[in-house]
This record gives structure tokens, sequence and C-alpha cells, in this order.
């Protein structure tokens, strides 16, 4: 019976690292050591930022609820809270997308709950 070697394992999981290393800078993306540290930070960071993304999102959704409804004289937390109030349950990001695209809708809302 032939003597059995990990070599083809070995050279498909090589392969498949330096595959995921296309598109890096230098060695980065053709020497296995530097890639293979590479592709390891790459994939740690964007299992971090899947999460940062979220919270990126909600804090600009809030921003900009906050730019809206000063225009008619209250603040994000004074209009949370009359939202909550008057059991309105419409997210953040609708509220964000109705004070950017639709004003009309947004002063509807407003004078809802003034």
């Amino acid at each position: 019976m032939p003597r059995s070697v990990p070599s083809v394992a070995s050279r498909a999981r090589r392969k498949k690292t330096l595959k995921s290393a296309k598109g890096f800078f230098g060695r980065r993306k053709n020497v296995w050591t530097v890639a293979k540290n590479a592709v390891d930070r790459a994939r740690a960071y964007a299992t971090k930022h899947r999460k940062q993304t979220k919270r990126e999102f909600r804090a600009l959704w809030i921003q900009r609820i906050n730019a809206a409804v000063r225009q008619y004289g209250l603040s994000y937390s004074q209009f949370m809270g009359k939202l909550t109030k008057s059991e309105i349950t419409i997210n953040r990001k609708v509220l964000a997308d109705l004070a950017a695209n639709d004003a009309v809708a947004f002063k509807a809302i407003v004078d809802k709950l003034k």
C-alpha cells in the first residue's frame, strides 16, 4: 500500500487562502506566510465590522431624525418620547428615510405628536 502524505490537502488549503488574498497589495497576495496572516486579520476585522456597521447606521439615523425634528422645535429625545407615548411604532431607519426623502409625511408625523 502506498504511503499517504497530506501534501494534496495542504496545497488545497494554501490555494484557498491565497485565493482569499487576491487583490491584496504586495507580498500579501502571493507569499503564503504573509498572505495567511493578512487573511486571518481581514477575517477578524470582517467579523468585528459586521457588528460595527449596524451601530454606525443607527447613529446616522438618529442624527438625521434629530436634524429633521429640530426644524419643528423638538429635540430627538422629546420626539422619541412622544412617539412611544402615542404608541406609533416606526423604527429609526424608516423615520430617517422619511425625514430625508419625504418631508410632507415626516411633518404629518410631527404634527400628530404635537
